[in-house]
């Protein structure tokens, strides 16, 4: 029995050793052919590199390379093929190697091209670490091209980011090696490289940016000059300081990981303060300066960058209208003099585009480009006074207000905040559209107050209006800081029958053989305010110009707009529309000094405006609102009709007992009610109008408490000229 249990237990040893070895060979056939597969993929990689060696080995050199210079005809162009700038216009300075400090030949090392000395023109093992990298961050974060590869582009290719390019690249760049020196190479590409700013080369950059020459250019600037190539646009100095120092401060690093320099040196060279020239006279052939630099940064967001555009031989066609553009610049210029605004801190900014399209047909962003390169269309925050008011009532129009319901143009006190009109002067029960044409003050701040200082962020909000908002009655007088970009663009869906249309500057880029490889789609377009409200705001803000504040901007064609002056007169505004054009104009000191008192929104701005507009508006000729008809009616003194804030008389009545303003009698309601029939009749082309029932809007009572509001500077108010 014993042997038998024995014999059974030998037998499945023997069975369970036969199963094991089984599986073994099994997975070991399997882990065996991913091995293989593995070997095969590396074998043909190898192959492939190898070949891809051979091949770029026995290409033949370049003859004549050293007489190749770059293909700089890239030129952008108006609407109205104009050439407004072209990159032939440059500043190239040529220097030898030799004369080249050593530190700058280590900066630009240290951040093109660190195996300059050690490759063949192209490195792959550099092009396979940036491949993985740019895949496992799913977009382009890190670059390939050697110094060689891009002297190549520079003087062979255009800039088009396609793959068949970069092979081109690449075996140019092993020609280039077979050609010329290591040091013939980075000295071709230093004399080369596109740096910004006009400058070609080094030599130029150094002249340009810091008016010496490259020899006498301690560390701090050479790193500066350095970290260009990258991103010329990004990182001028004349453009961004800050973005300009953080590229020289990782230039610096860089020398400094690569023992380049000492500690000491690197640490001092980041405190090193810049102190740059003057801006260069090559800004003066540049007919349309604030526009061009918006058109690159647009262009920048669309993939391409400045390196690309001023050394890739296109034909960038931009939306500007250069007749309009030249009208513009002249009209700040004879206006700023004509009122004593001489100063190199006093300011005006235009923009115009088209509310139906999105084209931008005028962009100035100061006086004097030689002197300020500092963008007051889209990088300025200024408080637009009064002519923030139309937000108001818009918000109001689309809560069912109507132009022609009455409101109470008396004293109103809301929390701690009491404001007053110009002069201290009042008018009594007047229409809603009275009140924004006179730009009452206590009118505006008693309609946010009855649709709620919610309702009016809301509009701002959709209009594209994205500078912060306080939660204030306040800002009914426009006490928040705009854009103009965004104001205007807000001013366009009044225009459009409530539709937001995004502006843009770029129509399309050709390259030197006339491909297009960037065609502008259809704008971006929301609709935003309902059709009845864009054409309510459209017929009170037509009597603003025709007989109220803004008088100084009519051009003798269907238009509407409004004014706007800031607090002791810091800032002044005119924003207005035709149907085919929406323009701002902002004028005021940098510093945000006081101006001339005479400055206000119906002056200087309304007359720039006047200026431009009628050249702009000359291809559309005498065109109409396209909106339903909305007749703006006289009222009648002691009509039995539902007030807004007349609830509130008694209250005011009390509160005016106790302060020193002008008392209402019988003489100013009268004259006010003259004003208005003087109004209805220039709108209804002297028409004798009949009796008319005044529309009565439900008006909900406010809440018995209100928040107490923080008292805000008001903004200053105009007066009825």
């Amino acid at each position: 029995m014993t042997k038998y249990y024995v014999n059974r237990n030998s037998k499945a040893r023997e069975m369970a050793k036969s199963n094991i070895s089984k599986k073994s060979k099994k997975n070991g056939g399997f882990f065996s052919t991913l091995k293989f597969i593995f070997i095969m993929c590396c074998a043909c990689l190898l192959a492939g590199v190898a070949s891809l060696e051979l091949y770029l080995s026995s290409l033949p050199p370049i003859n004549n390379l050293e007489q190749f210079k770059p293909n700089i005809v890239t030129k952008i162009y108006s609407s109205d093929d104009e050439i407004i700038k072209t990159f032939t216009a440059y500043t190239y300075e040529k220097i030898e190697l030799k004369d080249i400090p050593d530190n700058f030949k280590k900066a630009l090392i240290a951040t093109e091209d660190k195996n300059f000395y050690r490759h063949h023109g192209y490195d792959l093992t550099g092009l396979a670490r940036s491949m993985v990298q740019n895949v496992l961050a799913g977009r382009v974060v890190q670059g390939a091209s050697t110094i060689t590869q891009q002297l190549a582009r520079v003087l062979f290719l255009n800039n088009e980011r396609t793959f068949d390019r970069k092979l081109k690249e690449l075996f140019i760049a092993a020609r280039i090696e077979k050609t010329i020196s290591k040091d013939q190479i980075l000295e071709m590409y230093m004399n080369n490289v596109y740096l910004g700013a006009g400058a070609y080369g080094v030599e130029a950059a150094a002249q340009i940016y810091f008016d010496k020459h490259l020899k006498d250019c301690n560390l701090s600037e050479l790193a500066l000059i350095a970290g260009l190539p990258q991103a010329p646009s990004v990182y001028n100095p004349f453009n961004n300081m800050d973005l300009a120092i953080q590229r020289r401060n990782q230039v610096l690093m860089r020398m400094f990981k690569m023992r380049y320099i000492t500690k000491d040196e690197y640490e001092a060279a980041k405190e090193e303060k810049l102190h740059l020239a003057k801006v260069p006279q090559f800004y003066t052939t540049n007919k349309a300066p604030y526009f061009c630099d918006y058109v690159l940064k647009e262009l920048e967001s669309l993939g391409f960058d400045e390196a690309e555009i001023s050394q890739g031989g296109y034909k960038v066609v931009t939306t500007l209208d250069y007749k309009a553009q030249k009208a513009a610049d002249e009209a700040i210029r004879k206006n700023l003099i004509n009122w004593g605004l001489r100063g190199d801190n006093n300011q005006a900014a235009v923009f115009a585009y088209s509310p139906v399209d999105g084209k931008i047909l005028v962009y100035s962003g100061g006086k004097d480009y030689t002197k300020s390169q500092y963008d007051r269309v889209t990088q300025a925050v200024r408080p637009p006074g009064s002519a923030f008011k139309p937000i108001v009532y818009a918000a109001a129009m689309e809560k069912g207000i109507s132009p022609n319901d009455m409101i109470e143009d008396r004293p109103i006190t809301i929390g701690q905040w009491s404001p007053h009109n110009y002069g201290n002067k009042y008018r009594g029960n007047i229409p809603v559209y009275t009140a924004l044409m006179v730009s009452s003050n206590v009118c505006a701040a008693r309609l946010i107050k009855e649709v709620g200082i919610r309702s009016v962020i809301q509009v701002a909000r959709v209009l594209g209006i994205e500078t912060p908002l306080e939660y204030d009655y306040t800002i009914a007088l426009g006490s928040n800081g705009v854009k103009l970009f965004e104001f205007t663009r807000a001013y366009g869906a009044f225009a459009n029958g409530g539709y937001v249309v995004q502006p843009y500057s770029v129509e399309r880029v050709e390259t030197s053989r006339g491909k297009v490889v960037y065609r502008a789609p259809k704008t971006k377009i929301s609709h935003q305010l309902s059709l009845n409200t864009a054409a309510e705001m459209t017929a009170m803000m037509r009597t603003v110009i025709t007989n109220g504040t803004g008088r100084a901007a009519n051009i003798g064609k269907p238009a509407a707009g409004k004014t706007g002056t800031t607090d002791d007169n810091k800032d002044a505004y005119f924003v207005g529309y035709t149907p085919n054009i929406a323009a701002g104009v902002w004028v005021g000191n940098d510093d945000n000094t006081v101006m001339n008192k005479g400055v206000q929104g119906g002056t200087v701005p309304a007359l720039i405006w006047k200026d431009m507009m009628k050249v702009a508006t000359e291809p559309y000729g005498k065109v109409e609102f396209n909106y339903p008809e909305i007749k703006l009616m006289p009222f009648a003194a002691g009509s039995n009709v539902k007030i807004i804030g007349d609830e509130e008389q008694q209250e005011q009545e009390n509160v005016q007992n106790q302060d020193n303003t002008t008392p209402l009698d019988e003489q100013s309601a009268q004259t006010a009610q003259e004003a208005v029939q003087n109004v209805v009749k220039t709108i209804n082309g002297e028409k004798k109008s009949e009796p008319v029932k005044q529309q009565t809007v439900p008006v909900s009572k406010p809440a018995s408490t209100q928040p107490a509001a923080a008292p805000i500077p008001m903004a200053v108010p105009e007066s009825l000229h």
